[in-house]
């Protein structure tokens, strides 16, 4: 095997440590509008954000609720798909914003929070 062969490619999962499983499907596939993949028990649910698995679960020995790394979410029309999520019961942590100018495009974001604390990111490069 060459060592061309030895890197990482693209994410294929990413878990989020959440309080109770019901709230987290809820959030994550009703008011964000993910579809759900399928479930492994009690304390997990899978979901497919654009072809990257969301991995539900419970603390099961590591990850603690409400302190997970930010998930970003890319959207078009930042502001409508903000408002729509808020509509649909989502908690309001900053609205969508200018975040930086590159070059050729400006980085608009803005945050929400799921029902354990957890921040969620949306972000549109508009041009």
């Amino acid at each position: 095997m060459t060592n061309e062969n030895l890197k990482l490619s693209h994410i294929g999962q990413i878990a989020v440590t959440v309080g109770d499983i019901e709230t987290a499907v809820a959030f994550y596939g009703d008011i964000l509008g993910l579809e759900i993949l399928f479930r492994a028990g009690p304390n997990l649910a899978f979901l497919n954000a654009g072809g990257v698995r969301l991995m539900l679960s419970t603390p099961q020995g590591a990850g603690a609720v409400g302190h997970n790394s930010i998930l970003y979410f890319t959207v078009t029309d930042i502001e409508a798909v903000y408002s729509a999520i808020v509509a649909r019961g989502a908690t309001v942590e900053r609205e969508p914003q200018l975040a930086a100018k590159m070059p050729d495009h400006e980085l608009w974001t803005g945050f929400l929070r799921d029902p354990d604390g957890n921040l969620v990111g949306l972000m549109e490069e508009k041009r």
